[in-house]
């Protein structure tokens, strides 16, 4: 017998087996009623589909396991690319140069690639939709549980307009005589159509959105080497090599050191959503099996999305070219540093195609908007942290009341028709950005403390089928990471870019999320009167996934007999 199997054996024989009246809904749930209904309703197209379905409520979720691995592969290497990065990325360039642009993204990756990893390996054990709030009601306090989960769907909440508000001005690029509400609304409805079909709507949606970047992404990264080396249209801005000449004049950095740290909250904001591929781990078929793949997936959209893209916007675009996003004191529509690179080159039609993408990406978070919150609020709701109309689930699967209310705050995007819609902008990017580094360290600490409380009851790292690639020191690193960048976005909040000290007005439109979630944890403790867990306390066996330790021993054994290169590209990517 392997020494994982002993571990295995010697667990079960050590801790009380959990009675499956106490497992997750999804365990528990006849998955087997939901797939006996015909396509019209498990596909939200009928009426009958809005009749709730007859699972229990429970710990877990009551959705149909719906999502295949290609789902949670697209949506791990494509599914958050939106308005942050395609647009937001300008305002970074233009406040910070390209060298701060380039290193606070870099330092994001290495934090979110240490978040995913941990959020891998819990949400491999413990499955659960909404599983970022529970895993810190569990293993670390449920106040702050309450504040986590209620932070992450405020999160979403504020994202959607943000990105309907984006699909706005992207499309005026063509055309600035139609009001942009009326491409607001136009996005507001394909996304509620997209959300009739569910889970599956949202994993197909994302399936070949993410694909269609994936594409595009290579595609401008090819151009963009070509600009660099001086093979541009003659007549154009890159008919001759440049090199990192931008590096030189104007200059790598911005406004010093505040521009610097101006810009982690932009790529905070960019990355967010990259948790989203363990949420969604919760409603696949078998996540055991295709979630590591999928979270491998994460450090290549980090280097290739990221990294690449960025590093080559930052050689072709000024930091103080005035179309920027924040080099204008209005919403400009030709804000993209993507689409300035297609239009600065003279390539008839490419500007357009990469507005193209970005209208395909924001459309594509606008649905993970919906999707995130929801399936949060669904949680709060079965653990009595939120109203319990919320647990309604329906008969095509969709958390019916939860999806509802996310999708009303899509017309705060209208509040974008006001002379104030940079000002609109920055208050929704501030709080966005800010609310997604409190989730992520919520996630690295959780992982620290499983662990520790995992070893505390005798388990040992060998039963964890998927285990982070940093362990423990992976989540402290990010851990810290994230409180650095709240320090560095606190400085900024007192001492902006341009210098001076900030108003009041300033400072909160910065740093309003701080207090946001401060609110929340006190409405938490009130409520539940709960405090900090101990370690003793942390229970680790309730809902904890029965994995298949033959399989993955005999998958372990095959893989140890390949070759060495053949081993790290299974590490690397499968």
């Amino acid at each position: 017998m392997s020494d994982i199997e002993k571990g295995s054996a010697g667990s079960h024989d050590k801790e009380t087996r959990v009675d499956a009246a106490t497992l997750p809904a999804y365990e528990a749930g006849s998955v087997a009623e939901a797939q006996q209904e015909d396509f019209m309703t498990r596909n939200g197209l009928n009426l009958a589909s809005f009749k709730p379905r007859r699972f229990h409520t429970g710990d877990g979720t009551e959705i149909e396991r719906t999502m295949k691995s290609r789902h949670l592969h697209m949506i791990a290497i494509g599914g958050s690319i939106g308005a942050g990065f395609f647009v937001g990325s300008g305002k970074a360039l233009h406040n910070g140069g390209p060298a701060s642009l380039l290193i606070d993204f870099a330092i994001i990756g290495v934090m979110m690639f240490n978040v995913v990893y941990a959020l891998g390996e819990l949400a491999v054990m413990f499955p659960v939709t909404g599983g970022f709030y529970t895993y810190s009601t569990r293993f670390i306090d449920p106040s702050w549980g309450f504040a986590m989960g209620w932070n992450y769907v405020f999160q979403w909440a504020i994202v959607l307009p943000l990105e309907l508000t984006v699909c706005g001005f992207t499309v005026g690029y063509w055309n600035q005589d139609i009001s942009v509400a009326v491409w607001i609304t136009i996005f507001l409805v394909a996304i509620i159509i997209i959300n009739v079909f569910g889970t599956l709507g949202y994993a197909e949606e994302e399936f070949w959105a993410s694909a269609f970047k994936l594409g595009a992404t290579v595609v401008f990264l090819i151009i963009c080497l070509v600009m660099v080396l001086g093979g541009g249209p003659k007549g154009s801005r890159y008919d001759h090599y440049t090199g990192a000449a931008l590096w030189y004049s104007p200059g790598a950095f911005a406004n010093g050191f505040r521009g610097f740290c101006s810009c982690f909250v932009t790529a905070a904001f960019a990355f967010s959503g990259t948790e989203l591929v363990g949420l969604a781990a919760a409603e696949a078929k078998n996540p055991v099996k295709s979630l590591p793949g999928a979270i491998k997936q994460v450090f290549w959209r980090i280097t290739l999305f990221y990294i690449l893209g960025l590093f080559f916007v930052g050689l072709l675009i000024p930091y103080d070219d005035e179309n920027l996003l924040g080099a204008n004191p209005f919403i400009n529509v030709n804000a993209s540093p993507f689409v300035l690179v297609g239009k600065y080159a003279n390539l008839t039609g490419f500007d357009s195609f990469m507005n193209v993408v970005i209208l395909v990406s924001v459309l594509s978070l606008g649905v993970s908007c919906v999707y995130g919150g929801s399936r949060t609020l669904t949680a709060l709701a079965q653990q009595g942290y939120a109203p319990k109309i919320f647990t309604y689930v329906d008969r095509s699967n969709r958390p019916l009341f939860s999806v509802l209310a996310i999708i009303a705050f899509g017309p705060l995007a209208y509040v974008n028709l006001a002379a104030a819609g940079p000002t609109v902008f920055d208050w929704l990017l501030s709080l966005s950005g800010l609310a997604a580094l409190f989730t992520w360290g919520s996630i690295c600490l959780s992982h620290i403390r499983f662990r520790k409380a995992w070893a505390l009851k005798g388990h040992s790292v060998e039963e964890i089928p998927f285990r982070a690639a940093g362990g423990v020191w992976g989540s402290w690193l990010g851990l810290v990471l994230v409180v650095l960048v709240l320090i560095a976005q606190f400085y900024v909040a007192i001492c902006p870019p341009g210098g001076g000290f900030n108003t009041v007005e300033g400072f909160f439109v910065q740093y309003l999320a701080l207090p946001v979630v401060i609110v929340f944890w006190i409405g938490g403790f009130i409520w539940k009167r709960t405090s900090w867990l101990r370690v003793d306390q942390i229970d680790v066996d309730t809902g904890r996934r029965e994995h298949d330790w033959e399989s993955i021993n005999a998958y372990q054994a095959e893989l140890a007999a390949m070759p060495a290169w053949k081993r790290w590209f299974h590490k690397l990517f499968v």
